[in-house]
């Protein structure tokens, strides 16, 4: 077996591990926060280490890897945050472990009707 072959199962099979990894966290985490981010980060880093993976085993797909592992990169972080925001606008409570919530600072109060709204 050449080199890159194995190099390329290798970094395969850890993605799968992160990925793995990254369901179980999802499943264990106490509340929406706490599992958005236990699973951006594993499918982050396990799909990143798929595709490179892929790219190594098949060297003439390494191009195509690369731009899928960058859009992964850059837009999985940015919808959680997003979804993060919008479920704390809404009213998902934390955990009552969590000491401290930052946005609570940060967000203007909610609109309680469109009437409100439309005055402003």
């Amino acid at each position: 077996m050449e080199w890159y072959r194995l190099t390329g199962s290798i970094l395969s099979l850890m993605g799968a591990l992160f990925l793995f990894l990254g369901a179980l966290g999802v499943w264990r985490m106490p509340d929406v926060y706490n599992r958005m981010q236990t699973g951006t980060k594993s499918t982050t880093l396990g799909s990143i280490l798929t595709l490179f993976g892929l790219g190594v085993y098949h060297p003439q797909w390494m191009g195509q890897m690369l731009i899928l592992m960058l859009f992964i990169a850059v837009t999985n972080p940015i919808s959680s945050h997003a979804l993060a925001r919008a479920a704390h606008h809404i009213g998902i409570p934390l955990t009552k472990k969590s000491v401290v919530d930052d946005l609570v600072e940060e967000e203007e109060p909610r609109l309680e009707s469109m009437a409100e709204m439309e005055e402003r």
